[in-house]
């Protein structure tokens, strides 16, 4: 039920990243919130639920953007994956998880679009897309502190079972 439920919130965060997302932009930040919320879902419930998110994410973003068909699926995985290997070590802080994650993975999906949108298309070269993406990181970055522990602490409440106590 869980990947059922990361698919359908998948399809719904990106279709308000791509109709909302442009008048949510501050200067030349623009949120990349299936990202965002993709890499605090596969801390919170796991890879499984990541990685449902990310294909689905990434399918309805391609499709609706124009994009070539798989490159955000792609970009998505990749980061659902550095979002688990950065997640497995810190187990304990699993509330600084997404803080620490969400601005690191939000450069590496900002990279690979851009790599894999400008391959068949021939563009030219960025001369600065460290620089070019900074701001969307940020903006990432801020959206991760405050989304990322609430959904964490959301999640794990969920699931506590109430034990007897004798």
């Amino acid at each position: 039920m869980s990947l059922l439920l990361s698919a359908i919130g998948a399809t719904i965060v990106a279709v308000l990243d791509v109709t909302l997302g442009r008048y949510l932009t501050i200067g030349n930040a623009a949120p990349h919130l299936v990202l965002v919320l993709g890499v605090i879902w596969s801390i919170a419930a796991g890879i499984e639920g990541g990685v449902a998110w990310a294909f689905v994410g990434g399918i309805v973003l391609d499709s609706l953007l124009g994009r070539p068909l798989g490159a955000s699926a792609f970009a998505l995985l990749v980061a659902m994956g550095g979002a688990r290997l950065i997640a497995q070590p810190m187990a304990r802080l699993r509330l600084v998880v997404p803080i620490v994650a969400v601005p690191i993975l939000s450069l590496v999906y900002s990279m690979l679009i851009l790599v894999l949108g400008s391959t068949g298309q021939g563009a030219g070269t960025v001369a600065d897309p460290i620089g070019l993406f900074m701001p969307g990181v940020i903006y990432d970055a801020v959206l991760g502190i405050f989304l990322g522990p609430l959904i964490v602490n959301a999640h794990d409440r969920q699931l506590v079972v109430e034990r007897v106590d004798w």
